[in-house]
């Protein structure tokens, strides 16, 4: 039997190379501690839990399913048109996603409307179609979307967390040190809301931290990035 009619094995679904796809962006690569993608989402719908959650939600079906679809066409798109293709590719996943959240969560709709739509120039969406999807196979390229979905949720969960609890004093809309009209609870004895912490700038000085600590930790990323 020839070279040529012998076939190469077929690597495993989680391959340990599959699987730093998806665990690699969750800390040394993360998109926005480490590539410094996606800053304005963070910034601007992390004061509360529940908003950065459906944020990253939408762009895990908009960054998975265009990964998955861009891999599929990238040998069919001409070099000279792929962004183009992208970002109709993109787009209609957007649209997509802002249509269903208008139908079955319009108060959320109404919270994060126009960053649902900002989805589309979204650094880590073109950047992942570009840098990978047009490269790689659909099930590597769909592991890669969850790696970096993950990772930048992550960021976005834990800022809102704080933004929420010491910013407005709830957690997905729960209070949690009493009641501030009425005075009870932590209020009764002088305790005030930061309401610093719910403004952009804030988010800015939070993320800015996690940054800091995250390259302290491991110093190999200052050199590399």
């Amino acid at each position: 039997m020839s070279e040529e009619n012998v076939k190469a094995p077929k690597e495993p679904l989680f391959s340990r190379k599959n699987k730093r796809l998806v665990t690699e962006p969750l800390d040394d690569n993360n998109p926005i501690t480490i590539q410094v993608l996606g800053i304005c989402s963070a910034l601007a719908i992390t004061v509360s839990v529940e908003q950065a959650l459906v944020m990253t939600a939408s762009v895990f079906f908009v960054l998975g399913a265009g990964n998955v679809i861009v891999s599929l066409l990238r040998n069919l798109i001409p070099s000279r048109i792929r962004i183009i293709v992208q970002l109709v590719v993109v787009a209609s996943l957007v649209i997509i996603v802002d249509e269903v959240l208008k139908a079955f969560l319009p108060d959320m709709a109404e919270k994060l409307s126009v960053f649902v739509g900002l989805i589309i120039t979204n650094c880590i969406i073109m950047g992942r179609f570009e840098a990978f999807a047009m490269a790689n196979k659909p099930w590597p390229s769909f592991l890669d979307a969850v790696g970096n979905t993950i990772g930048y949720g992550l960021i976005l969960v834990l800022v809102s967390v704080f933004r929420e609890i010491f910013g407005a004093g709830k957690l997905f809309g729960v209070e949690l040190f009493g009641d501030r009209i009425e005075g009870t609870g932590l209020y009764s004895i002088g305790y005030m809301d930061n309401n610093f912490i719910i403004l952009a700038p804030f988010a800015l000085f939070a993320v800015g931290i996690i940054i800091w600590i995250q390259r302290a930790r491991n110093r190999s990323l200052i050199e590399d990035h």
